[in-house]
């Protein structure tokens, strides 16, 4: 099969495509089919190097990935059927999705739900799962597009630029938070009500005046901290991210005195009922302009190169990457 292959060469990760076979210790029930996958922050970080993603070598990249059952050895699913994987840690310490085939574990895959092809459900990604896990978060937390603004930082990147949309399809009011001038357009188009520019979030002070309902962020840090001290009294903030710093300089006085939540957001290993509910309501929610714009489609071959540019900060919304 043709893959992306990351191996280590005196203390540094090379990327390169490759004509390989899938090792006879790759443990799984079923074998898939890759049809489509895409390029995430951790996939970017693992084939440059620039990330402690891959503990051991050679690995094949790719977090996620979409395509039709080859093999399988549970009765859950049957050849030619199509399914999505997300997580698990595959692409990290499991070949993963940037490959024409991939074994995993059956518990590890979701059948494609009706609505969404292969393709489609690559635009959405890791990207559109995590933002759909927020999005049920912040509806659990009881904020509903009646509360008020909810707020999306990192807004232009692949996850989210997926928050955006799938907020407004949803009738919220949405802010989205960005550095960078160029993606305004972009993300006014998804559905932003308006741009708030990422140096509002330099400094905090520990309580700040109400503005959001609710928020979804993708940085950490600083700008997490400032989310928490705008945020309405029982409202929630939705973290999943942390592109800008993993250290949260803030304090109590937002969950005491606000009776702010901060909920954490996983992807990697949520339950398999929650992610398979989660597929569900993507497939249903999402106009068919939203896969028009947001996205890039590249070749497999073309996977290192973009991955530069990705850390670079110069990659706008979803990198799709056709494998087949």
């Amino acid at each position: 099969m043709k893959a992306i292959v990351l191996e280590q060469v005196e203390g540094k990760t090379h990327a390169s495509v490759k004509q390989i076979e899938l090792p006879g210790g790759e443990s799984g029930d079923v074998l898939v089919d890759v049809d489509w996958s895409s390029l995430n922050y951790k996939d970017a970080l693992a084939i440059t190097g620039k990330g402690k993603i891959i503990r051991s070598f050679p690995m094949v990249p790719g977090i996620d990935f979409a395509g039709t059952v080859n093999r399988s050895d549970d009765a859950r699913f049957s050849v030619g059927q199509q399914v999505v994987l997300t997580g698990w840690g595959v692409g990290e310490n499991h070949w993963g999705g940037l490959a024409e085939q991939a074994q995993v574990k059956a518990g590890w895959l979701v059948p494609l739900p009706e609505g969404l092809t292969a393709r489609k459900a690559m635009i959405l990604g890791t990207a559109g799962l995590t933002e759909m896990l927020c999005v049920m978060a912040l509806e659990e937390a009881g904020v509903t597009p009646e509360s008020g603004e909810v707020v999306v930082t990192g807004a232009s990147g692949g996850v989210g630029s997926t928050a955006v949309a799938l907020l407004h399809a949803l009738g919220y009011e949405v802010a989205a938070v960005t550095g960078r001038e160029s993606t305004h357009d972009y993300l006014l188009q998804l559905g932003a009500s308006r741009i708030v520019p990422r140096s509002d979030f330099a400094e905090t002070r520990p309580l700040e005046k109400q503005i959001w309902a609710g928020a979804v962020d993708t940085v950490g840090g600083p700008v997490l901290a400032k989310l928490l001290a705008q945020t309405n009294y029982s409202g929630c903030v939705a973290a999943c991210g942390l592109a800008g710093s993993f250290e949260l300089p803030t304090t109590v006085m937002p969950f005491i005195l606000r009776n702010v939540r901060l909920q954490g957001v996983d992807s990697v290993s949520a339950p398999l009922a929650r992610r398979t509910l989660a597929w569900q309501r993507l497939a249903k929610i999402l106009p068919e302009s939203f896969y028009a714009s947001a996205c890039t489609e590249i070749p497999l071959e073309d996977a290192p190169q973009v991955a530069e540019a990705f850390l670079r900060n110069e990659i706008q919304g979803r990198t799709l990457v056709k494998v087949r």
